[in-house]
């Protein structure tokens, strides 16, 4: 048998319909750069790097390990990665997917490896945040960050196994994809590790790891994360979490979000959970600067003021309750959709 290497594209292999090989990528990674749309010459700039002679791929950090920094990922653990994926999530060659992310995140770039590794029949689409409008194609398998997830409500029947990632699903959402028969999935992951080393079924706690990854804590309670395969150092999150076992654990929240309140440590996403059924609109909870307190915990929402009843804090303890509510009429996000909680915070 062959062995899996990033210099391979398997025999199952379909591009838009079309069976492609090495060579046909690169000539079709030239046509793409000369006479493609945006989202297209990206996608031509990537495979030309990925068939180059460098054994590795510079990307961009997200933050989610520290400052955002340019690395450098080998990419066989790329190919690692893929086939990780491919065992998890029981991916087949011939399987079909459909690509609807930018090509400059790590994300984008997985679904592509993913595909000409494990032989998926992908087809492209624009990134878009209804990137099902008009399909009637059935797909075994599509990633989406929530937004698109969200605008694809009435489509996502036609996929068989959806993962979201990139941001953290809310409760409006998941509940609304538990009531759909495709399989729903939340990843976990980041540049460093090539995007998800963990995922759970919507409607469960804990994640699952996938296969060749050790995890652990640091005495902050943080997840440390072992995947030789994917990633050359052990790599040290700032996500607090639960261990259930050596295999699976429940997400706390950041600890660059922890709010310090007179002396009792809140975590936000808690709070933001037990929220989360009252509130339609998007918000977020964190500290911002007080004199007694040294942070005081605000409530921040997105959208025109309004007044909020009681029962939405009744579940709430004392300390969890927040001092004060703001409105701001349209929340600040990094190009992926994240929002940008300290840059909101410190304007108010």
């Amino acid at each position: 048998m062959e062995k899996v290497s990033y210099k391979n594209v398997h025999n199952r292999f379909k591009l838009n319909g079309v069976h492609l090989n090495k060579q046909d990528l690169c000539s079709l990674s030239y046509a793409l750069i000369k006479e493609g749309d945006v989202f297209e010459k990206s996608i031509g700039d990537f495979l030309l790097d990925w068939f180059d002679q460098n054994s590795f791929i510079e990307l961009q950090t997200s933050g989610t390990t520290g400052a955002p920094k340019l690395i450098r990922v080998k990419k066989k653990n790329m190919v690692n990665s893929a086939l990780a994926t491919g065992d998890f999530f029981d991916l087949q060659p011939g399987d079909t997917a459909l690509y609807c992310l930018p090509t400059r995140y790590i994300a984008g770039k997985m679904m592509l490896i993913r595909s000409f590794i494990l032989g998926l029949e992908i087809d492209f689409v624009a990134p878009s945040s209804h990137p099902l409008d008009k399909n009637t194609k059935r797909y075994d398998f599509v990633a989406m960050v929530p937004l698109q997830a969200q605008n694809s409500l009435k489509e996502i029947e036609n996929v068989k196994k959806l993962i979201v990632g990139g941001a953290k699903m809310s409760k409006t959402l998941e509940k609304s994809l538990l009531k759909v028969p495709t399989a729903v999935y939340e990843t976990y992951g980041m540049t460093e590790t090539i995007t998800h080393i963990a995922a759970k079924k919507i409607g469960e706690k804990a994640f699952s790891i996938l296969p060749n990854i050790t995890i652990s804590q640091n005495d902050n309670n943080c997840l440390v994360i072992d995947a030789p395969r994917v990633a050359d150092e052990q790599i040290v999150t700032n996500d607090l979490v639960e261990l259930l076992n050596d295999h699976q654990f429940v997400f706390l929240g950041r600890i660059d979000n922890v709010v310090n309140s007179g002396g009792i440590k809140l975590i936000p996403e808690q709070i933001e959970e037990q929220l989360a059924a009252h509130i339609s609109a998007r918000f977020f909870v964190g500290g911002i600067s007080d004199t007694d307190l040294g942070e005081k915990l605000v409530l921040v929402i997105e959208g025109e003021q309004t007044v909020l009843p009681e029962v939405v804090f009744e579940s709430l303890d004392k300390y969890q309750k927040p001092k004060a509510v703001f409105y701001i009429s349209k929340f600040v996000e990094t190009d992926n959709g994240k929002i940008k909680r300290k840059e909101m915070l410190e304007s108010l």
